[in-house]
Order: structure tokens, then C-alpha cells, then sequence
């Protein structure tokens, strides 16, 4: 069984016990969260599509663990000007673990 869910402005595809990593979300570690906006969830060919979410439909996650990504530096230059800027950014995710599927069949 599978589902679409959509989170932080981004669509995942995702099963039972997927570990996927999404933008931060609230909460401790080891906690679980609960994923209400799904796009489409089924089976096989069994598949229910929503208009824009399927109704009664849920995702449960575990959360394992809140990481940073890599750090992005932003460097500007303007040439002869003696003028530069450097900035450095680093996105905070989270790792979840997919625990369980459940909503409106077909």
C-alpha cells in the first residue's frame, strides 16, 4: 500500500516503514505526527485519487531525528568596487519514519 501525502510544499510518495526526510516540522524525537493532506492512496490498481485531498485518509510517521543540511554559501562580488558579501545558510530537516497507512479505499 502506498500514498501521495504533501508537506512543506512538497509531494512524497510513501509506504510503510519509508524513512524520508521533510522540511522541520514540530516536535521531539520519537514522537508521531500525523499527515492529513494526501493527494492519493491505493493499492495495486486500486488507487483513490482526491479533489485536491482524499477524504478520511491519514499518514502516521515517527519522528527519528531533526538534522541541518549542508551549509549553502551565498557569495556575491562586485568587481573593482572593493565591495563583496558572503552569507551562509543551513536548511533544519526532519527525518520520519513512516509507520502506518490508512484511509478510503475504492
Amino acid at each position: 500500500m502506498f500514498a501521495v501525502i504533501k508537506t512543506g510544499g512538497k509531494q512524497h510518495r510513501v509506504a510503510a516503514d519509508d524513512v524520508l526526510t521533510v522540511g522541520k516540522l514540530e516536535g521531539e524525537a520519537g514522537s508521531t505526527v500525523t499527515f492529513g493532506e494526501i493527494l492519493a492512496i491505493g493499492e495495486g490498481d486500486q488507487i483513490s485519487i482526491g479533489a485536491p485531498f482524499v477524504s478520511g485518509a491519514s499518514v502516521a510517521a515517527e519522528i527519528v531525528e531533526h538534522a541541518r543540511g549542508p551549509k549553502v554559501i551565498a557569495f556575491k562580488k562586485r568587481r573593482r568596487q572593493n565591495s563583496k558579501r558572503k552569507r551562509g545558510h543551513r536548511q533544519d530537516y526532519t527525518i520520519v519514519k513512516i509507520v502506518g497507512l490508512s484511509g478510503a479505499k475504492n
